[in-house]
């Protein structure tokens, strides 16, 4: 189910897989107590933790092999020991157990989404899914979608000038988008209205995508009940419907408030300030975010694994999601600390992008 960037963090013979089973249940409450608390544990709470009856001493001494592997650090000299990245992405990798979302878990997100349903757009839905799916998973949720998805329902075309026209696009949730269109020279007005007609006739319920793909296919098959210049309207108008440019691209966050909960220190404080502006560095969260549209299931990106959060350490967890002809057209996800709760994290972002990806399915 989960994914991630193949960073080569963790080499074949780094010793990593070799872990003893004493060694890998230390490491794991190690970070277990991070990912739970956000302090640093030392050995003599492991030695009471842990299930083979072992000294503190001797803990101590599998966490400064632990140490020396990069797997975990002391933040401070007297302090106990936090997961460095690395030991992060290995546990996630080998160590963690997905769990699995409680039925009344899912009922929630089936209902939350259910109740937006078809009736209202299908960004009002998307930002509905990110407010349930932040409030679940207490950390910043975000989606990232083509704002081509709407649902066409009219379309129009007005001169402007001899050359220019406005192309008026009118999508069933009510939202109406302008573009300029450059027109062939001589088009007369009954060719602007045949366009009209013949892309009306065609185009009501899909997307621009989907309206496009359709029409550039009809247009080959179709040339004899058009004349040339209403082929031309046409062909420029699909042109204009570009659906896959930056500018094209919507980002919506939602629970950014979730991210300043349960701070332990300044440091904590600081990191979500970092954070806070990434998320509002749009350009770069899209790139981000627009990497995991090639790939299946969730990707998991760790702390430095990618550069935009380098510096706030945060994690970020997202699974793209489809439309009715299964194509993928956008991800969504949450944002949040090192020390988000992956094993809960990660089945609530993918059943909340299968559940999307059903409602767009109609």
């Amino acid at each position: 189910m989960a994914h991630h960037d193949p960073i080569g963090l963790i080499a074949p013979n780094s010793g990593l897989a070799q872990l003893n089973e004493r060694s890998r249940e230390i490491f794991r409450q190690i970070v277990e107590s991070y990912l739970a608390t956000g302090e640093p544990v030392g050995s003599r709470n492991i030695s009471r933790l842990i299930s083979v009856p072992l000294s503190p001493a001797s803990v101590r001494n599998v966490m400064a092999d632990l140490e020396q592997l990069g797997l975990i650090y002391a933040p401070h000299i007297s302090a106990g020991r936090l997961p460095t990245e690395l030991g992060l992405r290995f546990f996630v990798d080998a160590l963690m157990q997905v769990g699995d979302l409680t039925e009344p878990e899912r009922q929630s997100i089936q209902a939350q989404l259910s109740s937006v349903g078809r009736a209202q757009s299908v960004e009002a839905a998307l930002g509905e899914a990110l407010t349930r799916l932040s409030g679940l998973t207490r950390a910043a949720a975000v989606v990232l979608t083509a704002k081509s998805n709407v649902r066409l329902k009219h379309l129009e075309f007005v001169r402007l000038e001899p050359e220019r026209a406005l192309v008026i696009l009118v999508a069933e949730d009510g939202q109406v988008e302008n573009r300029v269109l450059t027109l062939p020279a001589g088009v007369p007005a009954s060719a602007l209205t045949e366009a009209s007609n013949f892309l009306n006739a065609r185009i009501r319920g899909r997307t621009l995508a989907e309206a496009r793909l359709e029409l550039e296919t009809l247009l080959t098959q179709d040339r004899a009940e058009l004349d040339a210049l209403t082929q031309k309207v046409i062909s420029a108008g699909i042109a204009s419907w570009s659906g896959g440019d930056g500018e094209e691209r919507q980002l919506i966050v939602r629970g950014q408030a979730n991210l300043l909960e349960d701070l332990h220190a300044l440091e904590d404080l600081e990191r979500v300030r970092l954070l806070f502006d990434d998320l509002e560095t749009k350009r770069g969260v899209v790139d981000l975010l627009g990497r995991a549209e090639r790939a299946e299931g969730v990707r998991i990106f760790i702390g430095s694994e990618n550069k935009l959060f380098s510096l706030s350490g945060s994690s970020t967890i997202i699974a793209p999601y489809s439309d009715g002809a299964g194509h993928i057209v956008g991800v969504l996800g949450v944002i949040g600390p090192t020390r988000l709760n992956y094993a809960r994290v990660i089945p609530m972002v993918d059943y909340t992008a299968r559940v999307v990806s059903r409602m767009l399915g109609g």
